[in-house]
């Protein structure tokens, strides 16, 4: 009996021998899996939207304004002014300087002479008169279409001359024949052609902005003139108006033309106009 008493207490201590070292081998074992678990699990991750979200009250990108509306007028812009008008003197010395040079003969017919003059104190050049007037006597749209020619000479003897002056020394020339001339028109008295400088220089308002065609209706108007051809009315609404109209004191209907022929030669022209 002793016997197996002593026996089962051995085998207990066997067993407890054996189960103590596979208790603590468990037990490594099992810490081992949790500390791996805990390295592999990532830290969940805060959204970006979270992250990057500003205050609601306080917005990082914009900054406060102020709701309440301008009460400061804009300035208002400046038109830009109008130029200048030329100066035009109203009176010169009353004695004139010839261009000089001369020029061939243009047109067929006889061949007038003449001389291009502009007076002292006018502030215009005797040679800038010549050249426009030269161009003027020389197209084909002009009097030579009449069966006459044209030669500029620097003196005399010639059949007329041009004669630009100041306002009050053209009136001057003109009402020495008794042509009222108002400071403001153009004659042909004798064998002068005067050329007011103040229309000359400032045009008319038929011919703004076009210079060459004012100067070449006063030349051909006043040479016109000199050739014997009087005064002319407009020949209809809408048609050109004849360059012996005077076309200054208004077109009546017309359209403002400095020729006296048109493009195919013909005679613009139109009922003629009590003197």
């Amino acid at each position: 009996m002793k016997h197996r008493r002593r026996k089962h207490r051995r085998a207990r201590r066997r067993r407890r021998v054996l189960v103590i070292p596979c208790l603590a081998i468990l037990g490594v074992c099992l810490a081992g899996v949790f500390a791996v678990t805990r390295q592999d699990t990532p830290e969940p991750a805060v959204p970006a939207a979270h992250k990057s979200r500003p205050s609601p009250t306080t917005p990082a990108s914009t900054p406060p304004q102020d709701s309440s509306p301008s009460t400061t007028p804009p300035s208002p812009r400046r038109s830009p002014s109008p130029p200048p008008a030329p100066r035009v003197p109203q009176h010169g010395a009353g004695t004139f300087t010839s261009a000089a040079g001369s020029s061939e003969a243009v047109g067929h017919g006889r061949t007038l002479r003449y001389v291009v003059q502009t007076e002292d104190g006018s502030e215009l050049t005797a040679a800038s008169v010549a050249d426009e007037v030269e161009r003027i006597l020389a197209d084909s749209r002009g009097w030579t279409r009449s069966g006459v020619a044209f030669r500029r000479v620097e003196g005399p003897p010639y059949d007329f001359r041009v004669r630009a002056a100041t306002p009050d020394t053209a009136d001057a020339l003109c009402a020495a024949y008794g042509l009222d001339t108002q400071g403001e028109l153009n004659c042909n008295v004798a064998q002068t052609v005067v050329v007011n400088i103040k229309r000359w220089i400032l045009l008319s308002p038929q011919y703004e902005g076009r210079p060459a065609d004012y100067h070449a209706m006063i030349i051909n108007h006043e040479v016109g003139h000199f050739l014997g051809r009087g005064h002319r009315g407009c020949p209809g609404p809408g048609m050109p108006a004849p360059v012996m109209m005077q076309q200054i004191k208004g077109l009546h209907g017309c359209i403002a033309n400095p020729w006296p022929y048109d493009d195919q030669g013909d005679l613009i022209t139109g009922p003629p106009v009590p003197p």
